[in-house]
């Protein structure tokens, strides 16, 4: 297969036979029925592996729901593109309907054994670096609004929204999500994290050599990660919700210990020795502060961003006694990090975090995950218990 200039003639299912061609070399099915096992008695129509594939293949395709299916069958052209073949909507419920917690673990499985296929392919030069490189694991979570009333396994968020919330762990320089879960709105994805990194890191390829970085935002502060980071032969890297001695340690920074940030005008970067209660020896912090002028400053009290400003500046660049203000953020890490260069470059690593949150937005704008999950929390469009299929495949396609 070769790539070559966009034509004109193509249509949006063209992508589609990458897509089938990614799933023809990596053996996607087969991996895939070996790992879920049967999910029916008969041997007849479509196996597990291939009712999977064409979920994911339609989630690629723009397909939101299990409806979208039946539109893709009467693609003929598009049909003959696909690795699988489409399954009518009705069948790909009740198939899909069958799927018990071992068949989810399985789907989980076959992730790493697909990994590590993809990566043994690829060209020798990116292959070396992804082995020998410290791989990322980044943990994150999204809230997906769900309209129908009759729809289970979702909750209404603290914002007064009807929503499901994906847990994704993924290896940020390729883009693969290693594992995944599907909550309720309003469940707290703290519980969960240990277990969801263990399991992304057992889906790491063997090759992969050097010890991994684990980095995740504020909703997975929780000392438990941390530890299990560390038990696992990883550093991390966790964003600090504001707390009152987190502010205080603020303000006891002196000003000759802050640095200029790397890619961020105005921003001011400093390391202290704040460690939270029960985290793994050799723990620190890392703030960053960033310049906002007083008129960039909403007067509304719901802004966000006036909840980074310490009260105090936030009050007198209000009254407009002061031109500017500092919205601050805190980044808990065990990390090794030289002083001052090394702070500021293990910052800037740290923001590489915004990449995750972009394929989370694309795989709910993208990948169809706006509609998840169906009524029966058992019956996933391509999603169910562990999310977002759909990814892989098109970040293996890359």
């Amino acid at each position: 297969m070769r790539v070559g200039p966009a034509d004109r003639s193509l249509t949006g299912m063209a992508g589609l036979a990458v897509v089938g061609e990614l799933v023809d070399r990596l053996g996607v099915v087969e991996v895939l029925d070996e790992r879920v096992g049967r999910i029916k008695r008969r041997a007849r129509g479509l196996s597990g592996g291939e009712l999977l594939v064409g979920l994911a293949g339609a989630q690629l395709a723009g397909r939101a729901s299990l409806s979208g299916l039946d539109r893709l069958r009467l693609d003929a052209v598009g049909g003959v593109l696909a690795g699988v073949p489409f399954a009518p909507s009705r069948t790909a419920a009740r198939l899909a309907g069958r799927f018990r917690p071992a068949a989810w673990a399985g789907i989980e499985a076959a992730v790493g054994v697909l990994a590590s296929r993809w990566l043994a392919r690829l060209p020798a030069q990116r292959r070396s670096e992804l082995v020998r490189g410290r791989p990322t694991i980044d943990l994150d979570s999204s809230d997906v609004e769900v309209y129908g009333r009759k729809k289970r396994g979702v909750a209404y968020t603290y914002e007064g929204r009807r929503a499901s919330r994906p847990l994704l762990a993924s290896w940020a320089r390729t883009g693969l999500v290693l594992a995944a879960d599907l909550l309720s709105g309003d469940e707290d994805v703290r519980p969960r994290c240990a277990g969801l990194l263990a399991r992304a890191l057992a889906n790491l390829p063997a090759a992969v050599c050097a010890p991994p970085l684990v980095r995740a935002d504020s909703g997975f502060f929780t000392g438990e990660l941390a530890r299990a980071a560390v038990a696992a032969g990883a550093d991390f890297a966790i964003a600090a919700p504001r707390n009152t001695a987190l502010w205080r340690a603020y303000a006891a920074v002196p000003e000759a210990a802050r640095t200029d940030a790397r890619d961020m005008r105005g921003a001011q970067v400093a390391a202290v020795g704040y460690t939270p209660a029960g985290w793994p020896p050799g723990t620190y912090t890392i703030i960053r502060r960033v310049k906002v002028p007083a008129a960039e400053i909403s007067a509304d009290p719901r802004s966000r961003r006036r909840r980074t400003i310490p009260k105090g500046q936030l009050a007198l660049a209000l009254e407009g006694v002061a031109d500017h203000a500092w919205a601050v953020s805190f980044l808990v890490t065990n990390i090794p990090a030289d002083e001052p260069d090394g702070i500021v470059a293990l910052e800037h690593w740290f923001r590489g975090r915004a990449d995750i949150e972009t394929q989370i937005k694309d795989a709910k704008l993208g990948a169809g995950l706006r509609h998840l999950p169906p009524t029966r929390p058992s019956t996933p469009s391509g999603c169910g218990r562990r999310s977002s299929p759909a990814g892989s495949p098109a970040c293996s396609s890359r």
